[in-house]
């Protein structure tokens, strides 16, 4: 699976012949400037855990360049519609669907969800992705909860993208926690360091990860890793 990052919580994952965008926020976003560019994105699929604007910057101009299918909650995909783009595919927390990569799962996430212009977001969510012989997690924004418990039950999570930044969400002691609740050592950080609020120590939020026998890779603006 190769993994590239734009910046806060936007990732492009490509894998099983596609590419899937998560959470687009690039433009606004100070420290992806002259790094990348939202124009230059590319992607088949683009999957949204909420209406925060720091999620969805992107998201109209993004979809309407490329044509992606973007899965979303139902009220996101409605607005979306209002804004003329089509293609989309509604959900609901708990609810799952085959897409040609695999089979995505919108599961709960303890945050709050409305978009740029006002508009009720829905719930707010995460994505498990099962590829087949992979796994993945993404966390949307979430505080620390027992649900996640549920998902190390039921899936065998090769990755999880978990937030880190803490003040509007998980920081890094209750994200070693959720690793540890979905049973997975690999862990992507996320939503760090792109607000005053939310600025980390990465060496020391590293260090809790290690003591914990897991590990935090904190990818750089712009990189792109294979996982």
């Amino acid at each position: 699976m190769k993994v590239t990052y734009y910046g806060h919580s936007c990732f492009l994952i490509e894998e099983a012949g596609a590419k899937i965008l998560f959470d687009p926020f690039i433009s606004p976003n100070e420290l992806a400037s002259g790094k990348v560019s939202a124009d230059r994105v590319e992607a088949d699929y683009i999957l949204v855990t909420h209406g925060h604007e720091d999620h969805t910057a992107d998201l109209v101009s993004i979809a309407e360049r490329t044509g992606a299918k973007v899965v979303a909650a139902f009220e996101i995909t409605t607005w979306l519609q209002g804004k003329g783009i089509e293609n989309v595919h509604p959900m609901n927390l708990g609810g799952s669907v085959e897409l040609p990569f695999g089979k995505v799962k919108y599961v709960a996430a303890v945050h709050s969800s409305v978009l740029p212009d006002g508009t009720y977001g829905g719930n707010p969510g995460g994505f498990v992705i099962n590829f087949g012989d992979l796994c993945i997690y993404n966390a949307g924004d979430t505080a620390l909860t027992l649900d996640m418990q549920l998902i190390g039950r039921a899936f065998d999570v090769d990755h999880a993208f978990l937030p880190v930044g803490d003040n509007f969400t998980m920081g890094a002691d209750d994200a070693v926690i959720a690793a540890q609740y979905v049973k997975c050592k690999s862990v992507i950080g996320m939503h760090y360091d792109t607000f005053p609020y939310i600025e980390i120590d990465k060496n020391e939020a590293k260090a809790k990860f290690e003591d914990a026998g897991a590990n935090l890779t904190l990818m750089e603006i712009g990189e792109t890793i294979e996982l």
